[in-house]
C-alpha cells in the first residue's frame, strides 16, 4: 500500500511540475509586452520598466521560471495587476467561498449519484430506470451555467423561495472567520440563523454545479450494478434467497462503485474550474468568479495563482480517489504498485 501512494504521490508532483511550466510559459510568451498588458498603454515608461525588474523579465526564461516557482512555493505569487495586492491576499479572501460550494456540491452530487444509481440498478427497465435515463441525458447537454440561469428565474424570481446573490443576506453579519466557511463558522459561534441563511444561499449554485455530474454519475453506477447483477457469485447468493436490499448493499454495491467512484472524483476536482460562470451568475464572490476577472484584465499573476490551484486540486482529488478505489478493489492497489 506504501509502495501504492509513493508511486501516486510522485506522478501527482510531476503532473503539477509540468503544469507550472507550461501556464508560467503561456504567461510570458503572450504576444505583446508582458508590462503593457498588465499596466495598459497609458502607463508611463518608469512604471513598466519597474514592473518589467520586478517581473525578472530581462533574464533568460528558465531563469524567469526558477525564480517565479520559488517564490510560489513560499506562497508569494506576486501582485494584481487589478487589486494591487499580493496575489496570495486575495486567494486567501476568495478561495474559502469557492471551497465551501463545491464541498456542498460535492455532497449533492455524491448523494445524488448513489441514490439515482442505485434505484435505476433496482428497478431496471423500469418507469424509474427509464426516467433517469432521461434525466442522464438532459444533465449531459445541459451546462452548469444554464442549469444556475433555470434555478434562478425558478426558485429566486418566480417563486421567490430561496435568495439567489452573494453568500449571506444584506441584514445579517458575516461570522468571524475561523474555517472561512460561512456555515461552519456560524455553527461553531452558535449563529443559527447566519448558519440556515448561508446554506441557502449555497442551495441553488451548489445544485447547479451538481446536477450535470450527478445523473451522468448515476448512469455510470446503474450499468456497473446491472453488469455485476448478473455475474455468477450474484445468482448463488440470490439462489440462498437472500433479500434484495442485502445483496446490493452487502455483494453487489462495493464491486460496482469502483468506476462511478472515480468518475466521481474527477468530476468533483472539475466543479473548481465549472464554477467560474456559475459563480458569475449567483454573484458567488469565489476564486474561480475571480479567475474570471483576471482573465478578462489580463492579469497574469493572478491567472497563474489560480491556474495552479486547480491543478493542486486535481492532484489531491486523485490521490484521495485512487486510495478509495484501492479499499473498494485490492486488484488495483496490486497493479498500482507494480
Amino acid at each position: 500500500m506504501i509502495k501504492y501512494i509513493t508511486k501516486r504521490l510522485m506522478m501527482g508532483i510531476l503532473v503539477l511540475f509540468g503544469t507550472s511550466i507550461l501556464i508560467f510559459t503561456i504567461a510570458r510568451v503572450v504576444p505583446g509586452d508582458v508590462a503593457t498588458i498588465a499596466l495598459g498603454s497609458r502607463a508611463t515608461e518608469a512604471a513598466k520598466e519597474a514592473l518589467r525588474r520586478e517581473m525578472n523579465l530581462y533574464d533568460p526564461l528558465p531563469m524567469q521560471y526558477v525564480k517565479w516557482l520559488s517564490s510560489a512555493l513560499s506562497g508569494n505569487f506576486g501582485n494584481s495587476f487589478v487589486t494591487k495586492r499580493p496575489v496570495a491576499m486575495d486567494v486567501a479572501q476568495f478561495l474559502p467561498a469557492t471551497l465551501e460550494l463545491v464541498i456542498v456540491s460535492g455532497i449533492f452530487m455524491v448523494a445524488g449519484t448513489f441514490v439515482l444509481g442505485i434505484l435505476a440498478g433496482k428497478y431496471k427497465n423500469t418507469w424509474a430506470d427509464g426516467l433517469i435515463r432521461v434525466l442522464s441525458y438532459i444533465g449531459v447537454a445541459l451546462p452548469a451555467f444554464v442549469a444556475g440561469i433555470l434555478l434562478l428565474l425558478l426558485f429566486g424570481y418566480k417563486l421567490q423561495a430561496i435568495p439567489v446573490l452573494g453568500r449571506l443576506s444584506a441584514s445579517l453579519t458575516a461570522p468571524g472567520k475561523i474555517t472561512g466557511f460561512y456555515v461552519t463558522d456560524a455553527l461553531l459561534r452558535g449563529q443559527f440563523k447566519v448558519a440556515w441563511d448561508a446554506f441557502l444561499h449555497l442551495l441553488l449554485p451548489a445544485l447547479s454545479l451538481a446536477i450535470g455530474p450527478m445523473v451522468q454519475d448515476a448512469r455510470i453506477l446503474r450499468s456497473s450494478l446491472v453488469d455485476n447483477s448478473a455475474k455468477e457469485y450474484m445468482a448463488v447468493s440470490t439462489g440462498h434467497g437472500l433479500p434484495p436490499n442485502l445483496l446490493i448493499r452487502k455483494y453487489l454495491l462495493k464491486p460496482s462503485a469502483t468506476s462511478a467512484v472515480t468518475t466521481m472524483g474527477m468530476d468533483f476536482a472539475s466543479l473548481l474550474g465549472n464554477a467560474f460562470l456559475v459563480e458569475q451568475i449567483f454573484n458567488w464572490p469565489g476564486i474561480s468568479r475571480y479567475g474570471i476577472n483576471a482573465m478578462l484584465f489580463k492579469d497574469l499573476n493572478a491567472i497563474c495563482a489560480v491556474v495552479l490551484i486547480i491543478g493542486i486540486t486535481f492532484f489531491f482529488v486523485n490521490l484521495v480517489v485512487d486510495l478509495i478505489v484501492a479499499a473498494l478493489d485490492p486488484r488495483m492497489r496490486k497493479g498500482g504498485g507494480k
